[in-house]
């Protein structure tokens, strides 16, 4: 029984890593390794998309500017009478 469960965990490892990192394509590895996975050569292609995938973090808010510094640094002194 301890062999069945660590049969499917390792066969869907790349799947485990892309959903543990937030990747954009976690759908696509996940079906990558479910329908191709059995090959060993989709499952390293599935597994190197999960280890080399950029993790999405969300939207990107760009550069945090603060009222010192960046393009508002002149309009932070500007409206304050300085």
């Amino acid at each position: 029984m301890h062999f069945l469960i660590f049969g499917v965990g390792l066969y869907f490892l790349p799947a485990i890593i892309a959903a543990v990192r937030h990747t954009h394509n976690s759908t696509g590895i996940l079906l990558l390794n479910l329908f191709l996975g059995w090959t060993m050569v989709g499952w390293f292609v599935a597994l190197l998309m999960a280890i080399f995938s950029m993790p999405n973090y969300g939207p990107n808010y760009g550069p945090y500017y603060g009222p010192h510094c960046g393009p508002y640094r002149d309009s932070y002194y500007y409206h304050r009478g300085w």
